[in-house]
């Protein structure tokens, strides 16, 4: 018979061969935070995982460091480890490869860590940016998430011209403009 030993020929998509790609990623990520939360293979299955490690030392373990906080909670020396781990990566990735020479309308600073919201804000990009370029966890869509939910929102709004870097033009740095003075409130009136 014609046809046992040959192999039929299959229409397929070649864009399918990426998204099976991407559900392998899924699948792999979902199967190790599911062994991650049970405790591994031998665990039952809706079993807790073992809490010995937290009873040892009389912490949280799995809270401990699993989600960084914003930088801006951060007392020294966390708060000067996660800036200088910051600096890296702006000055490294960032400025070289996402920011043109400043201008009236893309302002940068240059002592752009002076900047309390320009801080509080590269961090945000620089920790979505951690997790979205790892294929591990993001699969091929990563980067792409990262430009357009992170990095262009963030650059928008610290390079307008009422942004953080408002007061700052080449060759000129200003922290203090945008210090809010004493609001009035009923509190300080009520003082008075």
């Amino acid at each position: 018979m014609p046809g046992d030993d040959e192999t039929p020929s299959l229409d397929v998509p070649v864009g399918m061969f990426e998204d099976i790609e991407d559900l392998k990623v899924q699948v792999a990520s979902l199967t190790a935070l599911i062994e991650g939360l049970t405790g591994g293979d031998d665990a039952d299955p809706g079993e807790a995982a073992s809490t010995e490690t937290e009873e040892a030392t009389g912490e949280d373990t799995e809270d401990e460091g699993q989600y960084p906080p914003l930088i801006l909670l951060l007392d020294p020396p966390e708060y000067d480890d996660e800036l200088r781990a910051l600096t890296e990566w702006v000055e490294g990735v960032l400025v070289p490869g996402y920011l043109a020479e400043p201008s009236a309308d893309a302002r940068w600073c240059h002592l752009w860590f002076e900047h309390t919201v320009a801080v509080a804000r590269l961090h945000a990009m620089w920790l979505a940016w951690q997790e979205l370029t790892d294929p591990a966890s993001c699969g091929y869509l990563g980067p792409s998430t990262w430009h357009r939910d992170h990095l262009d929102p963030a650059l928008r709004e610290l390079r307008a011209p009422t942004g953080p870097f408002a007061g700052c033009t080449k060759g000129e740095h200003q922290v203090a403009h945008r210090l809010p003075g004493i609001v009035p409130s009923a509190w300080n009136q009520a003082e008075a």
